[in-house]
């Protein structure tokens, strides 16, 4: 079973091997108050404000802040509704369906959840949210892909982007995929070329593991430069290739 130590060196290592502008997210869903890790801010309790779950992940990722969000926090109903904090609304007059049609925890199983940077969070995560570029997603999906079944990774590219990064992983345990919505970019700032990965806990060190062993044989992200070249520098199993297929091995 991992440590919290090997947690945080994993939010080290993937800040430095992906070359991250922002901090891998710790994420753990609260079952009652006493969850609440030390030194995590309550918005409303601590600062007199309301949030939405974006921006509570943007403090966590930019500002390396610890925040619990628990339902007199939040500013934005998604959450609320996704993480089973409220009931789901059934009035069609107040608002229609499609808009919380979206996946859901079972009601009053968890009373929030609380998110930190991963290198220094103080908890062991359900999930991790890593916020990157579509080059660095390319290459944190390379390691999954030798996992064999373990390689699902479903996606999501519309609304509610809290509810999709969080509930399917918790509930199906798979990687996910999604783009930032809207109130992630209107709000919390997510760039215009970020995209976010969720990993499930139990995948977390292998998926680290398989990028420092990419590292290691400089096919990681910080080996990968852009080049237009013929006759370009290929590895031995691409030679071996070519030679039994009767094709030029050399230039």
């Amino acid at each position: 079973m991992a440590t919290l130590n090997e947690y945080n060196a994993c939010g080290e290592d993937l800040e430095r091997l992906l070359l991250l502008r922002t901090s891998p997210i710790a994420v753990k869903m609260l079952e009652k108050e006493e969850d609440i890790p030390e030194g995590a801010i309550r918005p409303k309790r601590d600062r007199g404000i309301h949030i939405a779950q974006c921006q509570a992940f943007a403090m966590s990722r930019r500002d390396r802040l610890s925040i619990a969000m628990l339902k007199e926090d939040n500013w934005c109903f998604a959450p609320l509704i996704a993480y089973g904090l409220v009931e789901k609304p059934d009035d069609p007059t107040i608002v229609s369906e499609h808009l919380v049609s979206f996946p859901r925890l079972e009601k009053g199983k968890y009373i929030g959840i609380v998110s930190a940077p991963l290198k220094t969070a103080n908890f062991e995560p359900d999930l991790v949210l890593i916020y990157s570029n579509t080059a660095q997603l390319r290459t944190m999906l390379m390691p999954s892909h030798w996992m064999g079944k373990e390689a699902v990774v479903n996606c999501h590219f519309y609304p509610p982007s809290c509810a999709y990064t969080v509930v399917p992983v918790l509930t199906d345990g798979q990687f996910v995929t999604a783009l930032p919505d809207p109130g992630d970019y209107e709000r919390a700032l997510a760039g215009a070329d970020e995209i976010i990965l969720s990993v499930p806990k139990r995948k977390i060190i292998p998926l680290t593991a398989g990028l420092r062993g990419l590292d290691e044989r400089k096919q990681g992200y910080t080996s990968s430069n852009y080049m237009m070249q013929a006759n370009f520098p290929r590895p031995e199993f691409y030679k071996k290739l070519f030679k039994n297929w009767g094709l030029d091995v050399e230039p």
